[in-house]
């Protein structure tokens, strides 16, 4: 199995964190087990590796809590999504914390349904790049890199294969 690591970044004070990224990290979980179900025929593993910012670093960069990366790239990355910020509470304060903004929407939990939509992205990603490059093919429009070649044709019905 190939693995594609999937890392969450959250601020925790005294053990706990906001509750941002408490229901965060049950959309993350539900995701991430259903992504290596539908995964595992492909030989690719999700495996996920949880992060804490101390309060330093959160203080640096409150953009960083909150924060996923799946197969390298941030989940932002994967959705062409924008990154905002809005009030949090509890052990964040008065801090401004990530939201994630797709197709108009803005979420400050990110939904499962992102995870799985940016999961599936990444897998397709990875298979394309563990994929040996096609062989050049001939057909009835020359040759092409199509596999497998349209059926050889000739006159007016060749414009159905070959555009």
């Amino acid at each position: 199995m190939k693995p594609m690591p999937i890392v969450w970044k959250r601020f925790v004070k005294g053990g706990a964190t906001c509750v941002r990224c408490e229901e965060t990290s049950r959309e993350l979980e539900a995701a991430v087990t259903k992504l290596a179900a539908a995964l595992r025929p492909l030989g690719i593993d999700p495996v996920l590796e949880t992060k804490e910012l101390d309060e330093a670093a959160f203080k640096a960069d409150t953009s960083e809590s909150n924060r996923v990366w799946i197969a390298g790239k941030t989940i932002e990355e994967w959705l062409g999504a924008a990154v905002g910020m809005s009030r949090c509470c509890s052990v964040c304060g008065d801090s401004e914390c990530r939201t994630l903004e797709v197709g108009g929407r803005t979420y400050e939990t990110t939904p499962e349904e992102q995870f799985i939509k940016a999961g599936l992205m990444a897998a397709s990603e990875m298979i394309v790049s563990a994929s040996p490059p096609h062989k050049a093919a001939a057909s009835c429009c020359g040759t092409t890199s199509e596999t497998p070649p349209c059926p050889p044709t000739s006159g007016a019905a060749k414009g159905g294969c070959c555009g």
